[in-house]
This record gives C-alpha cells, structure tokens and sequence, in this order.
C-alpha cells in the first residue's frame, strides 16, 4: 500500500523540515512521504535542506505571481500535479483563504509555539510568541499542532507539548528549547498520525 503522500510548505530555514526529515528516515513517519517542499521564498534554507534529502522543491511567490488568488491557484495546481493527500505548515508565513484550506479539510497542519489557545492567532509568530509568554510571566508555555482552516491558529488541535520557562529566559532562549522539547517531537508523531489514517481511509 502507497504512503500518503505529503507536501511541506515553507519560508525560511527549515528546522521543522528537518526534524520531519529526520522523523522520516528514523522510521517514526512510517505511513507518510515526504514528497514535496514548496516555498514562497527562493532564498529559503529549507530548499537546500530539501534537497540534500533528496525531496522534490517548488518555489511558488506571490510578488510575481501577483496576487493571493493567483499564488493559491498556483499552490493548488502544483500539489494536484504531484498528487498530494496532506500538506505541513512548517514555518510557512502565509495566512491561506478559506477556499485553500477548504480544499484539503483536516489535511492541513501547522506547528504553533504555543499552548493554544494563548498566544496565538494573527500577529503571533516567530520570537513575538515567546516574548509575548515572557512578558505575560506565565510558568509553561509549549507547542501546538493543529489542524488549519481559515483563522490563524483557529483549526482543531490534535497534539500539545508543554515547556517549562526558566529563570533567565530570553525570546531566543525560549524559542529555542520550545523548538527542542516540543516542535521536532510533537509534529513528526501528528504527522504519523494524520498520514496513518488518511492512508485507512483510502484502505475503506
């Protein structure tokens, strides 16, 4: 029986990629394939960490193509093509309309760094989550992945890592071992979860 056959979206380094890759080749995604990275960003690191892996790249951009609706069209055409069942939000900087996400319901996941329903929703995203948990003086903070649909951080949650915060804690401290202790565990074994059951789903 194939694999489900899944797309990364991307803008930037690609560490999340990476621990995919890595969940990959380590057999903890054993019902999915990495089959695509596309990014908005031709200068993304996480197109080379891509193909280092030997995974199939597209660069898609909206300054050229001209407009949200063109970039999504284009977006839709290109994981058609290469037949994509499910797609991953890693570190992707682009909120998707409701005709996107509606196209691929309980398909799409993003990672979040951090316990929705806090600290989310628009304008949360990279060092401004973890500077708004500092700031808050919360105890625990963590990450999330959920599934997307067309309100930021809005979709059902299917897994939840939390993370103790130190003493001393900077936005780049915190980030990184949110990164560490949550992210690159929790989004490889949703990944294996969500690609195991559409890979049931198509066995019915």
């Amino acid at each position: 029986m194939s694999k489900t056959k899944i797309a990364v979206l991307v803008s930037g380094g690609g560490t999340n990629l990476q621990a995919l890759i890595d969940a990959a080749r380590d057999g903890i995604i054993a019902h999915g394939e990495l089959a695509l990275v596309i990014s908005n960003n031709a200068g993304a690191f996480a197109l080379t960490r891509a193909a280092n892996a030997g995974i199939k790249t597209a660069v898609i951009s909206k300054k050229e193509l001209g407009s949200a609706e063109a970039f999504e069209e284009k977006l839709l055409e290109t994981l058609a093509a290469n037949g994509i069942e499910m797609i991953v939000l890693a570190g992707f900087m682009v909120i998707l309309s409701k005709r996107f996400t509606d196209a691929y319901p309980n398909r799409i996941l993003n990672v979040h760094p951090s316990l929705i329903p806090s600290f989310c929703g628009e304008g949360f995203y990279g060092l401004h989550v973890h500077e708004a948990a500092l700031a808050y003086g919360v105890k625990v903070t963590g990450a999330t992945v959920h599934f997307v649909n067309e309100i930021p951080d809005g979709g059902r949650i299917i897994m939840q890592k939390a993370v103790e915060i130190e003493e001393g804690d900077t936005p780049e401290v915190l980030q990184r071992r949110v990164m560490e202790q949550a992210e690159w565990k929790i989004l490889p074994l949703s990944v294996e979860l969500v690609a195991k059951e559409i890979k049931e789903e198509k066995k019915n």
